[in-house]
């Protein structure tokens, strides 16, 4: 038995697991009712489209690219970034495997990249909205990749895994606390910031989260039937 074998059992039957951020199916369900309403109404130029026009107009007044708060601003975008979160998760995963010798962590962000990167560019490409920068056409199927936020699905699947893994393993409770911060606030802020830039419509941040809460749960579920299984087994 491996040492990360010994570790992936032994937190098992931790009362820390409930912690782990593994979206109730509850909570799925509802994601798909939110995110599936939400992109019908604006196929069929519903309400939706009509409050994301409203909410561009605004926000394009406020002209915060070209303001001083525009590098601020970005920044906080970037807690959706693919590279930024990868960086980071890429220290945590280095040190789970240093420390612990445990590799399912890094086998467990890959699954999250790939189902992340195969479920959102699926709706995107389904889609083909265009950004607000293309104002007359929101449905644009041979460039429009808007629809729906990376940054927020990125966010909400990606800090959602470290968050799961500092708390698997018994992370310092600081770090545990300062990932469960960025698992919630990071997806919201980075949705308000995109929205605001006037880089996504409204829409576009919410159905990236709904899409988002999914796929984590698609992710833990996974886990759950595959790659704990094999870890068991080879315990065992």
């Amino acid at each position: 038995m491996t040492r990360g074998a010994v570790r992936e059992a032994g937190v098992t039957g931790s009362p820390a697991v409930v912690s782990i951020g593994r979206p109730p199916w509850w909570l799925v369900v509802v994601a798909l009712l939110v995110g599936g309403l939400v992109t019908a109404d604006l196929l069929a130029d519903g309400r939706s489209l009509s409050l994301d026009l409203r909410i561009s107009e605004v926000v394009s007044d406020w002209g915060l690219r070209d303001s001083a708060a525009y590098p601020l601003v970005w920044l906080v975008t970037q807690l959706g970034g693919r590279v930024t979160i990868l960086v980071v998760l890429a220290g945590l995963v280095g040190y789970l495997l240093w420390r612990r010798g445990a590799w399912q962590p890094a086998l467990r962000v890959v699954i999250a990249v790939g189902v992340l990167t195969a479920g959102v560019y699926a709706i995107k490409h389904g889609t083909g909205r265009t950004a607000p920068a293309f104002p007359g056409s929101y449905f644009f199927h041979d460039d429009g990749a808007s629809f729906p936020s990376g940054h927020v699905a990125n966010a909400v699947v990606m800090w959602g895994v470290a968050r799961w893994q500092a708390v698997r393993y018994g992370l310092p409770a600081g770090v545990q606390r300062a990932f469960w911060w960025l698992s919630i606030v990071g997806p919201l802020a980075t949705g308000v910031a995109m929205v605001s830039l006037d880089y996504h419509w409204l829409s576009d941040a919410v159905v990236g989260a709904a899409a988002g809460i999914v796929l984590l749960g698609v992710v833990h579920a996974l886990d759950a039937i595959v790659l704990s299984r094999w870890v068991r087994a080879d315990a065992g």
